[in-house]
């Protein structure tokens, strides 16, 4: 089966969904995958950043076209042209890896959901999200072939908001990195961790509040270190953290390359994911599987990603944020509860498991194409 994904999430800074592409492509290009005759082809189109497969991604074929990602995406979400096989050779399926569908002639069409954030409140989205996906991403979703979500929170909004057969939608959960649980947490104080994309959906601004609440009742906790790219909406945090009573206590160090995240994983005393809605919480998967207990918010995705290895927190409630920090920096009983658990939790997620479900996906796809075509 000759499978065209669409790599350019994760071409430059990946965010999760960056890191949900290049850990689907790595995985369908294993042993496993191979054996049930996937032919993996990434598609990239960037009019400065090229495909650069390193060893991981060497197996796969590159179709890389020098096309602006706003001038391509424009004429596929309103235009719908060009098909993608007059950018690239025939292929059985075009795996769009965002919820709005590659054109395609003859392939079979499969589209990835994260969340429906963009639907539910548009006003925390930018730029093309909120242009295109709440006004087209229905029926996208109702012409692909399949329907790709990354766990049960969304399959449920998906059937629930865009009305789309739960026979049509396959859960392909991310897997954990590769990494082995470190043999020791942080010494000295460490620090907490945030590890997102500074947009208004990661509700940022409560875990701040929490370290404000933090200071003046007098508790010694580590710096909170703030790790992510920014977007014209960070300014309010990033000017917030510069004034007293942060200043002292708050560090943002940027957007962190994915080669060096388990280092900043490894110095970590906790990790906080406030989240108003995740559909899944990548940080919080890599984060339980070096052993870094967690504390995130009781929406979206994040308690079946976390189930009984952190406290799920209000999410918009600093007060018991600020508790939770507070009583897995100080009791190491706590501390390190959460992380066995967290360790134990992590396991469940292989990216092996990943593969084996969207190859089945991909063939339900095709086998569904066929069908409309029949018809």
């Amino acid at each position: 089966m000759r499978v065209l994904l669409d790599y350019r999430p994760a071409l430059r800074e990946r965010s999760g969904v960056g890191e949900y592409t290049h850990g689907l492509a790595a995985a369908l290009l294993n042993g496993r995958s191979r054996d049930q005759g996937i032919e993996l082809t990434l598609f990239s189109s960037s009019w400065k950043d090229r495909l650069e497969p390193g060893r991981e991604l060497a197996q796969a074929s590159i179709v890389d076209r020098h096309i602006p990602v706003r001038v391509l995406n424009f004429a596929w979400h309103r235009l719908e042209w060009p098909p993608i096989e007059s950018l690239t050779s025939e292929v059985d399926v075009a795996h769009s890896m965002h919820p709005l569908l590659m054109p395609a002639r003859r392939a079979a069409r499969v589209v990835t959901i994260y969340d429906l954030n963009f639907l539910t409140h548009p006003e925390r989205t930018r730029d093309e999200i909120r242009r295109d996906y709440p006004a087209l991403a229905r029926d996208h979703a109702h012409r692909a072939d399949r329907v790709i979500v990354i766990s049960q929170f969304t399959a449920s909004q998906v059937e629930r908001l865009l009305e789309v057969p739960s026979d049509r939608i396959s859960l392909c959960t991310p897997g954990a990195p590769a990494w082995t649980p470190r043999t020791k947490p942080p010494g000295g104080d460490g620090y907490v961790l945030f590890l997102g994309t500074l947009e208004p959906r990661k509700n940022l601004g409560v875990l701040l509040d929490a370290y404000e609440l933090l200071a003046a009742g007098g508790k010694r906790v580590p710096p909170l270190v703030i790790a992510g790219r920014t977007t014209e909406q960070s300014g309010p945090w990033l000017e917030r953290i510069r004034r007293p009573p942060l200043s002292n206590s708050v560090r943002y160090v940027g957007y962190v390359n994915p080669a060096k995240r388990r280092e900043l994983y490894e110095g970590a005393k906790l990790l906080v994911q406030p989240s108003f809605e995740e559909g899944f919480g990548l940080p919080v998967l890599e984060a339980m599987t070096v052993g870094v207990p967690v504390v995130v918010a009781n929406r979206g995705a994040l308690p079946e990603v976390v189930g009984d290895a952190g406290p799920l927190i209000d999410a918009e409630d600093p007060g018991g944020f600020a508790e939770a920090i507070d009583t897995l920096v100080n009791d190491p009983v706590a501390a390190i509860s959460s992380a066995s658990k967290g360790l134990e939790r992590a396991r469940i997620f292989s990216w092996e498991r990943t593969a084996r479900t969207m190859v089945d996906a991909y063939n339900a796809a095709v086998k569904q194409r066929a069908e409309r075509g029949a018809h």
